[in-house]
């Protein structure tokens, strides 16, 4: 007999994990279908769906297509469509004309989709210029072959115009430059859009998980976005980019990419008043992925496991490429 009684030890944790009604129960951090947001892509000149080989299970939408991904992903709950346009080659040129034609891929998928699902699923436009540059980057270079921040944000600002007119709920400015938010703030309010929201990409970090991205947005670039996307290894410096961000009118901020900087979005979301979003990458969506096609993880478990860790880091919400199944599981 313990020194302690025939009881010892009388507290004991492992009671409320006895059977999973229990476990349940007690859950300190829930997944629900509004949690998550579908990033996706449209491609231009393509007449069939497009399979991305870095990422098992994504493809590059036609415009046809897209909209019956946003048809199924407001059926199942998510909240809201990330889109990401893919123009024709030959439509790339030096600062992203593409990217603010009222034509483009982009400004056509972003009115397809808002006419396909109205306000039942948040329609969400990145608003970018490395997927229009010919050189790759998220901006306007200057003489030097340099990214021109101010230059830039005019194009950011034409960019916000023409995405609010084609029907974005939101906006999500992710080049890191320098007074972004602000900027585009000031356009989408001084052209009656004052409705529309920003989500702005606060701690994006230089990382080496946007691999698969690449291949799924066509990307020209060359080098690295080392002068304007954070260094990994700086975590008061994302702080700092909050604050600003915050100052300037941002609705909502975002931390990418997700899982390796749960420190950084746990940091964030004690900061702040505002909703916290985290977008879980394409290279953590191809690690999973590739180790379940190989046995060695259980994929769905992982996946989930994944995304509640997101969750109980502070994110309220969760860009990630699985999205729709997920939600569908849980409901």
């Amino acid at each position: 007999m313990s020194e302690y009684g025939d009881g010892f030890p009388g507290i004991r944790p492992r009671r409320l994990r006895t059977n999973a009604t229990m476990r349940r129960m007690v859950a300190e951090t829930r997944l629900d279908p509004a949690d998550f947001i579908l990033p996706a892509f449209v491609r231009e000149g393509i007449a069939e769906p497009v399979a991305i080989e870095t990422m098992p299970g994504v493809v590059q939408h036609t415009r046809d297509t897209l909209r019956k991904a946003a048809v199924e992903a407001a059926e199942a709950g998510v909240s809201g469509i990330m889109l990401f346009g893919v123009p024709e080659e030959a439509k790339k040129d030096a600062v992203g004309t593409a990217g603010t034609d009222p034509d483009g891929i982009l400004q056509q998928a972003l009115r397809d989709v808002r006419a396909e699902v109205g306000d039942e699923l948040l329609v969400m436009s990145d608003l970018c210029l490395d997927e229009f540059t010919d050189h790759g980057h998220c901006g306007v270079l200057d003489a030097r072959g340099r990214v021109d921040n101010d230059a830039t944000l005019e194009r950011y600002a034409e960019m916000a115009q023409v995405q609010a007119d084609a029907g974005a709920h939101v906006v999500g400015p992710s080049g890191m430059m320098d007074g972004q938010v602000g900027v585009i703030r000031d356009a989408l309010d001084q052209t009656g859009h004052e409705d529309v929201a920003i989500l702005a990409y606060t701690a994006k970090y230089a990382s080496a998980f946007y691999g698969p991205f690449r291949e799924a947005v066509g990307s020209s670039l060359t080098g690295d976005r080392k002068t304007y996307q954070q260094d990994p290894a700086n975590l008061r410096e994302s702080l700092r980019e909050l604050a600003l961000d915050l100052q300037e009118g941002a609705d909502m901020v975002m931390v990418k990419p997700a899982g390796p900087y749960l420190d950084v979005l746990a940091k964030v979301a004690e900061s702040v008043d505002v909703p916290v979003v985290a977008y879980q990458i394409s290279g953590e969506y191809a690690m999973i992925e590739a180790a379940a096609q190989r046995g060695w993880i259980d994929r769905e478990a992982a996946i989930r496991e994944s995304l509640v860790g997101i969750r109980r880091a502070g994110a309220r919400n969760v860009l990630t490429y699985w999205a729709v199944e997920v939600a569908r599981a849980l409901r």
